[in-house]
């Protein structure tokens, strides 16, 4: 589609603003200004010392964004490595079709951008108060591209939910490898200057995913990177995830900064690479999952406080990619160091200063993080890290947070996003080809909780583990298992958002329960054999079928059609393999 370019109403002086995208409800919509001229290394500091924040307005609804501006350089930077130049940018994705209109506030001051204060510094003349309007129309997007589904809120329950559409969200993708963006192919010294540069990704198994038409930047770089979220999207997975930072960490080649030692100026054309990347994620129906620490340097920026670095690290992620439409905040990968303020005034953060008020998560390894439960935190979920090679406590786990949340008064969606433990978790293909555990105990032990998805680690005792991974075609065999599910769910409208965990109504001791009551009602069978449902208090004829969690495909009947509410009811016997785990559906007779 050919791009749409509106004019500004009224540009003060010289400077000229425009608004550029697909002018389109839910798409990317770029305010560009022509404003100071500045260098990545330059005084006045572009990044910290001017402050564009842009107030888009939908006058018909009333509704009001106040999103942060960036330094852009050249406004071109992705593909000519600009380090300077006079473009600065703020990227809305707007919610409704009709007229929006926006003004723009633009000063320059000694750390004004990371200072909260409507009048610090001085407005920028020329620029300060340059205002337009332009119009937005539907979208024409359909299929898995998340510009036909909306942003992804949450919405005070354990599920995410589509604005656009109303549906909601059920994961199920890679956490690893946590050096995803370590990529040859983006700008930087990183890949020279010492620090672990032996872990740098080309992704080449990947470039055969890149198809004609894909982005990419400088004449034709990026292939290896796009084609692996090629991949990932083509076997039906939605959501994949990340580090922005780990200096000090365990690959330290993924950051924002100009250099390793760097904090207050960024590298403009890696950003643009970056976003490059992202944003053809969403637009291929992939959840972004951004990990903004680890462990290692959860206290390097301010000594964990929120003072001027972190501010303007959170910042600049906002501004840069927090248009994308579905994507959560996880404030750090296995936080155990940060004090209860510092979690809580970094959550805070997000939640103020993210005019679309993404989701936000916090990640365990010991710190288990209850503090942080509900009106304690503006976090609206949480990032659950097991322990066991056999994924045996992801299904208690989980439960543990949801019931916490809920007699918090908060309830959190809860994804574990690091099943297994560090050494082993989701293993390749060739070692497992049949990943019995990992389906059973991991995936259907989370969702069967009332939990939002899993996402994959893959441990470091073997290929492709979550530093040195570039070919996930490694865990196909897995992929397809997860798809199976996501279909499952979507093809037999099961309505999970509203279900709850019903362990105690299912007699099998190796058998997890979800439902919602009279309505319908999972049994997860992990090893098969007989079972009994409580269907008490809930009255009529329910339908029984049985679908197959490895093997997919539709329902199927088992040996019991239908059994009456009213009390405790046998629920028959599969279609086949009785010993196997079966998931059984049932449902309320029309």
């Amino acid at each position: 589609m050919a791009l749409s370019v509106a004019e500004a109403a009224n540009p003060l002086s010289d400077s000229v603003a425009s608004v550029s995208g697909e002018l389109q409800q839910w798409h990317k919509v770029t305010l560009n200004v022509t404003g100071p001229e500045a260098s990545e290394d330059g005084n006045p500091n572009p990044f910290v010392d001017f402050r564009m924040q842009v107030t888009f307005r939908h006058p018909d609804s009333g509704l009001t964004y106040s999103v942060p501006g960036y330094f852009a350089a050249d406004g071109n930077a992705a593909n000519t490595s600009a380090t300077s130049g006079n473009q600065w940018r703020a990227h809305l994705s707007p919610d409704h079709v009709g007229k929006w209109v926006y003004s723009v506030s633009f000063r320059e001051g000694k750390n004004v951008a990371v200072s909260d204060e409507p009048n610090a510094g001085k407005a920028v003349a020329g620029v300060d108060g340059v205002s337009g309007e332009f119009t937005i129309t539907a979208t024409d997007k359909t299929g898995r591209d998340l510009r036909s589904k909306g942003r992804l809120n949450y919405v005070g329950k354990h599920h995410l939910q589509f604005a656009g559409t109303g549906e909601y969200f059920l994961k199920c993708g890679a956490d690893a490898p946590e050096n995803f963006l370590a990529y040859a192919e983006f700008d930087g010294d990183f890949k020279e200057d010492g620090h672990k540069d032996n872990l740098v990704k080309t992704w080449q198994p990947h470039v055969r995913d890149w198809k004609a038409g894909d982005p990419t930047w400088q004449d034709g770089k990026g292939k290896g990177i796009i084609g692996a979220v090629n991949y990932l999207a083509s076997q039906g997975l939605n959501v994949f995830s990340f580090l922005t930072m780990n200096i000090q960490g365990d690959d330290r080649n993924v950051f924002p900064y100009t250099s390793y030692d760097e904090r207050n100026r960024l590298d403009c054309s890696r950003m643009d690479q970056w976003a490059t990347v992202l944003e053809h994620g969403n637009n291929n129906g992939m959840y972004l999952h951004f990990k903004t620490m680890e462990t290692e340097n959860e206290l390097l920026l301010d000594k964990g406080n929120l003072g001027p670095q972190r501010k303007l690290y959170y910042r600049e992620l906002i501004a840069r990619f927090g248009h994308n439409l579905a994507l959560n905040w996880n404030l750090g990968e296995e936080i155990n160091n940060a004090t209860h303020e510092q979690k809580v005034a970094w959550a805070n953060y997000f939640a103020t200063h993210d005019p679309y008020h993404h989701h936000i998560v916090i990640h365990n390894m010991g710190e288990p993080h209850y503090d942080l439960l509900g009106d304690a935190s503006a976090l609206t979920g949480f990032s659950l890290q097991t322990n066991r090679p056999d994924f045996g406590n992801v299904h208690k786990r989980t439960l543990d947070y949801i019931e916490r949340s809920d007699k918090a008064g908060k309830p959190w969606v809860v994804a574990c996003d690091e099943p297994g433990d560090a050494k082993h978790a989701l293993i390749t293909d060739d070692e497992d080809p049949g990943h019995d555990n990992a389906r059973i105990n991991a995936l259907w032990g989370n969702i069967m909780a009332g939990g939002a998805g899993v996402e994959w680690y893959f441990g470091y005792n073997h290929p492709h583990s979550d530093l040195t991974c570039q070919d996930y075609r490694s865990r196909e065999k897995m992929w397809v298992q997860c798809r199976h599910a996501l279909e499952f769910f979507k093809n037999e409208k099961i309505p999970f958002w509203d279900m709850s965990n019903c362990n105690g109504k299912v007699e099998n001791s190796d058998a997890y329960g979800l439902s919602k009551p009279g309505e319908v009602y999972l049994v997860y069978l992990k090893k098969g054999g007989d079972a009994k449902l409580d269907l008490s208090g809930a009255d009529g004829k329910f339908n029984v079928r049985w679908f197959d969690p490895k093997s997919g495909g539709a329902v199927a009947n088992g040996s019991t059609d239908t059994i009456d509410g009213g009390g405790k009811r046998s629920l028959g016997q599969p279609p086949r393999g009785r010993d196997q785990d079966w998931l059984v559906v049932v449902r309320a007779a029309d």
